[in-house]
């Protein structure tokens, strides 16, 4: 798979953190999907890996919220993560060999 299904929920914050990835920048989208990358890859997504790549990308990703100026840290955080958790899902379904069958 080479790209992000759009269809699939969350794949516009997916889709941006990918692109971000590939030009180095840590932005909140890219920060997500660093989280979920291991998990991405093995469902088929080809998620790079950037120079300066966070060694704790949650926390980096609430810091990034807080910076952000986006209200309430805690519950954007917990937002995305499961737009993101919803994402994996969706994505491992329609990956796995069953996927379409009756």
């Amino acid at each position: 798979m080479n790209h992000v299904p759009d269809e699939l929920p969350g794949a516009e914050l997916v889709a941006a953190g990918i692109e971000d990835l590939r030009r180095g920048e840590f932005t909140v989208e890219a920060l997500l999907v660093t989280v979920g990358a291991h998990r991405l890859r093995e469902a088929g997504l080809p998620v790079p890996d950037a120079p300066g790549w966070p060694r704790e990308p949650e926390h980096a990703l609430y810091e990034a919220i807080g910076t952000s100026g986006a209200g309430d840290s805690h519950a954007r955080y917990n937002a995305l993560i499961r737009r993101l958790v919803s994402f994996e899902r969706a994505l491992e379904r329609r990956s796995s060999p069953s996927w379409g069958r009756p």
